[in-house]
């Protein structure tokens, strides 16, 4: 197995498993550690990936926190089917 490189710290255990989400939907490989199991899912998280992967995770997280993939609701939506119409 190859060298796993940690890309990724947070406390929040859902931003963890939405930034794995984004790491897997772009093809790399993510080993997630430390979150709690049960109901109420508490301490850090890590997202660890495989060496020859992490310059391409490192662009993924560092347009994450850019902002590059966020949406405007206008741009999901049309004008019909937004929320409280």
């Amino acid at each position: 197995m190859s060298e796993l490189v940690r890309i990724w710290a947070t406390g929040d255990p859902f931003e963890g498993e939405m930034l794995r989400g984004r790491l897997e939907a772009e093809g790399i490989d993510v080993l997630v550690k430390g979150e709690g199991e049960g109901p109420y899912r508490l301490g850090p998280v890590y997202l660890f990936v495989p060496a020859e992967q992490e310059a391409d995770a490192r662009t993924v997280v560092d347009a994450v926190a850019s902002g590059e993939y966020a949406h405007d609701l206008e741009d999901v939506f049309d004008d019909d089917a937004s929320p409280g119409r």
